[in-house]
C-alpha cells in the first residue's frame, strides 16, 4: 500500500521538474558507489589520478553502449561486440605495424579507417543474416562471438603484435594521449557555452510552441549544475600531472572520442528520421512495416553502426595496450549490455536512453575500477558484474509488469 500512495506523488514532481527519474537514480547510485569505494580505499578512489584513469577505462564501453541501445531498442541483441572489438583491434595492429608503418597522423587515420570499415562490414553481414534470413540475432551474434574471436587468433597465429606507432597510441590515452591543460580549458569552456545556449534555445522553442517548461528557478539550477559538472571535470583532468613534465595532462583523447560519439548518437536519436524509425520499429515492428519503413535496411544499418563503434572501441583499447592481443575485448559485451539495461534500455524493445546508457557505462567502469583498487580477483569481479546484470534485467522486468498493469 505504501508504494501505491507514494508513486503518484513522486511522478508528478519529476514531471513538473522535467527530470527523468531513472537518470536521477543513476546519478545517485554512482555517487553512493564513489563514496563507498573512496572510504574503502582510504581516499584513493576520488583522486585526480584515479578519476583520470577511470575516465579512460570508461571510454571503450562508453563508445559502444550507444550503439547497443539502438540494437536492443529494435528488439535484437549483439553478443559479438567483444569479439569484433578484438578482431578489428588485431587487424588495426597488423596494419599499423606491417603495412602502414609511418608514424604520422595520416598513417593513424588510414589504420583507423580500415578498422572502422572492417567493423561496419562485419556488422552489416550479421545484420543482413538477421534481417533477410530472419535468424534470431541471439544465434547469429553468438556465432559471431566465436567466429571473430577465432579470427583474431588466425590473423597472427596467436602472436601478440607490438609495438604500435606513437601517433596511434594517442587514441588510447597513453603518455601523449591527452590534450594538456590549456586546450582542456578551451574544450571545457566550449562545452559550457554549448550547454547554456542549448538550454536557452530549448526553452525559447518550447515557449514558442506552447509546450510546458521547467520552472525558471529549476531550469537555472539544472543548467548551473550541468555547468559546474563540466567545470569539475576539467579541474579533475587538469589535476593529474604529466609524470615527465609535471604539467597538467588534461582531457584524455579517448574520453573526447567517447563524448563526441555520445553527443552524435544523442543527436541521431532525437533529431533524425533514422533515430525515429529505430524507436518506431522497436515499439511496433508490424506497424513500422505498414507505415512504409524499410525495416530490413534499418536492421542492417543498425548492426553496421554497432560494428563500426566496436571497431572504434577496438582502436582505443589496442592503442591503450600498445599491442594487438587475442584476449582484447573478452567479456566486453557483458559490460556494454549491462550498461545499456541499467541505463533504462528495455530488453523487450521500444525504450532506450543514450544519456542513461552513458551513465550505466560510468557505473560499470566505477565498479570494475573500485574492485581493482581493492585487489579483488577477476573471479569476484565477474561475479559482481553478473549480479549487476541480473539485477538490472530484474528491475526492467518489474518495470514492464507495472506498465502492463
Amino acid at each position: 500500500m505504501q508504494t501505491v500512495r507514494t508513486a503518484p506523488l513522486t511522478r508528478p514532481l519529476m514531471h513538473r521538474l522535467g527530470l527523468d527519474g531513472r537518470l536521477v537514480f543513476m546519478v545517485a547510485a554512482i555517487a553512493v558507489i564513489w563514496i563507498l569505494f573512496h572510504l574503502l580505499t582510504q581516499g584513493t578512489f576520488i583522486s585526480a589520478r584515479n578519476l583520470w584513469n577511470l575516465s579512460v577505462q570508461t571510454a571503450s564501453v562508453g563508445v559502444m553502449v550507444s550503439g547497443m541501445v539502438l540494437v536492443i531498442v529494435m528488439r535484437n541483441i549483439d553478443l559479438s561486440i567483444g569479439s569484433v572489438l578484438g578482431f578489428t583491434g588485431m587487424a588495426m595492429a597488423v596494419v599499423n605495424t606491417r603495412l602502414v608503418t609511418a608514424d604520422t597522423w595520416w598513417g593513424t587515420l588510414i589504420t583507423l579507417l580500415i578498422g572502422l570499415l572492417l567493423g561496419a562490414l562485419v556488422g552489416a553481414l550479421q545484420g543482413t543474416w538477421i534481417a533477410r534470413l530472419e535468424v534470431p540475432s541471439f544465434i547469429v551474434t553468438l556465432g559471431g562471438l566465436l567466429i571473430f574471436r577465432g579470427g583474431a587468433w588466425l590473423l597472427t597465429s596467436g602472436q601478440t603484435v607490438a609495438p604500435l606507432t606513437e601517433s596511434f597510441q594517442v587514441m588510447g590515452g597513453g603518455l601523449n594521449g591527452a590534450i594538456g591543460g590549456p586546450w582542456s580549458w578551451v574544450v571545457g569552456l566550449t562545452l559550457m557555452a554549448a550547454i547554456g545556449l542549448s538550454d536557452l534555445n530549448t526553452r525559447r522553442t518550447r515557449d514558442r510552441r506552447g509546450l510546458p517548461n521547467r520552472p525558471l528557478a529549476v531550469q537555472a539550477l539544472f543548467t548551473g549544475g550541468s555547468l559546474l559538472l563540466v567545470l569539475a571535470f576539467v579541474l579533475v583532468m587538469n589535476g593529474y600531472p604529466d609524470p615527465r613534465t609535471g604539467l597538467p595532462r588534461g582531457m584524455p583523447v579517448p574520453v573526447l572520442i567517447m563524448l563526441a560519439v555520445t553527443a552524435l548518437m544523442m543527436w541521431v536519436v532525437r533529431a533524425t528520421r533514422f533515430g525515429r524509425y529505430v524507436f518506431a520499429y522497436g515499439g511496433n515492428p508490424e506497424a513500422a512495416r505498414l507505415a512504409g519503413i524499410n525495416t530490413t535496411q534499418l536492421t542492417i544499418t543498425v548492426f553496421a553502426l554497432m560494428g563500426a563503434l566496436a571497431a572504434l572501441a577496438g582502436a582505443i583499447q589496442t592503442a591503450r595496450l600498445n599491442a594487438g592481443t587475442n584476449s582484447t575485448g573478452t567479456l566486453a559485451e557483458l559490460s556494454v549490455i549491462a550498461a545499456a539495461v541499467i541505463g533504462g534500455t528495455s530488453l523487450s524493445g521500444g525504450t532506450g536512453s543514450i544519456p542513461g546508457a552513458f551513465l550505466g557505462a560510468v557505473l560499470m567502469a566505477s565498479l570494475i575500477n573500485g574492485m581493482l583498487l581493492l585487489d579483488l580477483s577477476s573471479a569476484w569481479q565477474n561475479v559482481v558484474q553478473g549480479l549487476v546484470l541480473m539485477l538490472a534485467v530484474t528491475l526492467d522486468v518489474i518495470a514492464q509488469r507495472r506498465r502492463t498493469r
